[in-house]
């Protein structure tokens, strides 16, 4: 179902939006790729037989450029995966407040801005965008609040948008994931070891770890069939079903309890490493 579509996907050079971007090409699609490594988005380019562009999601002149030239290429654009994201540590008491200030640039205004780049192509083609939000729109964790309130911000985003452009034949989707298996994640574990031990102590299924391959699969596959919802695992489809119970009093109290040794340990950790992202990238 993806020959003869062109797929622009954000976030290209690694993780997700690297393997979703080798999945859809092996399925037909022409895959034209966006990102901050160069080095990689070419090599990834030069397997799937795609084009790169050099796009930091802040800046919208560049995406602006990257959809010309995808246009200008290819003839269209069918589809979007706006899938650029980073993940900072801290909390609001110790972080960095213009880290979590970039993250919501990044997670959530560059999702607006990826969409305003490529919407009237959109319409041209009545294609689909999936939008990458997170089971964290459902579920807020501690040491997460600035990446919670970004993808929640998307889910909505979404919402609203999916009803503006619905007469226009414009579909609109957005992606639940809980954690998965990428250098993000693996940053985050590796720099804090408080997260790895909450992260033992979730519930199932916001606890589990899913392969790289595994979303991108999920992924390709709502492309495909322009999906409304995609959950990674499926089972996180239930979490946003009770979603008010996982911002009620009683979901207070039980994080809380957790909360009340694990967060001055996290912060601890946080003050150690001196830093505000992961090895792996947060921005420029």
């Amino acid at each position: 179902m993806l020959d003869g579509k062109v797929l622009f996907i954000t976030g290209a050079a690694r993780g997700i939006g690297e393997h979703t971007a080798r999945l859809a090409a092996a399925r037909g699609a022409t895959v034209v790729l966006a990102g901050l490594e160069p080095d990689r988005l070419a090599a990834v380019a030069a397997d799937t037989g795609g084009a790169w562009f050099e796009a930091d999601v802040t800046d919208q002149a560049a995406l602006d450029r990257a959809a010309a030239g995808a246009v200008e290429r290819y003839g269209r654009i069918d589809a979007v995966v706006a899938n650029a994201g980073i993940a900072p540590r801290g909390t609001i008491a110790v972080g960095d407040i213009e880290a979590m200030a970039h993250t919501v640039q990044v997670n959530l205004t560059g999702v607006m801005r990826t969409v305003g780049a490529t919407v009237e192509h959109l319409i041209a083609s009545r294609g689909y965008c999936l939008l990458v939000s997170s089971a964290a729109a459902f579920a807020a964790m501690p040491g997460m609040a600035a990446y919670c309130a970004s993808k929640a911000g998307v889910e909505h985003f979404g919402n609203a948008i999916r009803l503006e452009l619905r007469h226009r034949r414009v579909s609109i989707g957005t992606a639940h994931m809980s954690f998965v298996d990428t250098d993000l994640v693996r940053d985050v574990q590796e720099d804090l070891p408080e997260f790895r031990q909450t992260l033992r102590k979730l519930p199932w299924p916001l606890g589990t770890v899913t392969s790289v391959e595994a979303c991108a699969r999920a992924f390709v596959d709502a492309v495909e069939r322009r999906r409304r919802r995609v959950y990674v695992p499926k089972a996180v489809g239930l979490v946003q079903a009770v979603r008010s119970l996982m911002v009620s009093p009683l979901s207070d109290a039980v994080i809380g309890h957790g909360a009340r040794t694990g967060v001055p340990k996290m912060e601890e950790q946080v003050r150690a490493l001196g830093r505000a992202f992961g090895r792996h990238g947060g921005g420029r």
